[in-house]
């Protein structure tokens, strides 16, 4: 059988819509509906009710806009954490990535992304407005910026950076700093090692107005 003529419609959209996933591509994507179409149908319905509860019921944090299951995430709620230090993130894969070095105890602030002309993204496409709105509460003593270290995540940090560099006052300005360069350039840090990106938390950069 081609991979381009199945002997079900059924199968033939389940594939179609299986490789809309990134990095899916239809031989993938049969393997993958031939291997539920094997497992027993409870399987197959767990599966999909779990992704449509979580496409239905998913929240984001008002605060930091993390996944949530409530208005407010665990970790923003969590009485332990330390409130007084904010760490900036492109996205949700980056807030695991920081967690699973077990270095940092902090707050973080989910951007939705990165400035990127090219791209269309611009400073009204980020959660921006309200990182500035949690700086000037006068609550946080140090923004830590880990975004990942492209032209884009640099010129986000530039930008940011100028947005807070007054706040919460003129006299006691906030710490800004970057994770030091342990990540190297261009990598993302959804795919950097645990080691080096904690020791890119430990060795941060204070960044100078």
């Amino acid at each position: 059988m081609k991979i381009d003529q199945y002997p079900s419609k059924l199968l033939e959209r389940a594939v179609s819509e299986m490789s809309k996933l990134p990095g899916i591509g239809r031989k993938t994507a049969l393997r993958l509906v031939l291997h539920l179409l094997r497992k027993d149908a409870k399987g197959t319905h767990a599966l999909a009710e779990s992704l449509l509860r979580l496409r239905d019921e998913v929240l984001f944090c008002k605060s930091c806009h993390n996944i949530s299951d409530t208005e407010i995430c665990e970790i923003c709620s969590h009485p332990h954490r330390d409130h007084s230090v904010i760490c900036v993130v492109e996205n949700v894969q980056n807030v695991l990535a920081v967690e699973s070095t077990g270095q940092f105890k902090g707050l973080y602030h989910v951007l939705g992304g990165v400035i990127s002309p090219m791209d269309g993204v611009g400073p009204g496409d980020l959660q921006i407005s309200s990182l500035v709105e949690r700086v000037a509460g006068g609550t946080v003593k140090e923004v830590i910026f880990a975004l990942n270290p492209t032209m884009e995540g640099d010129t986000t940090n530039f930008y940011i950076s100028r947005k807070l560099s007054h706040l919460p006052s003129p006299e006691t300005p906030v710490t800004m700093s970057v994770l030091a360069r342990g990540v190297c350039v261009g990598d993302d840090l959804e795919y950097t090692d645990e080691v080096t990106l904690g020791r890119s938390i430990i060795d941060r950069v204070i960044l100078k107005n």
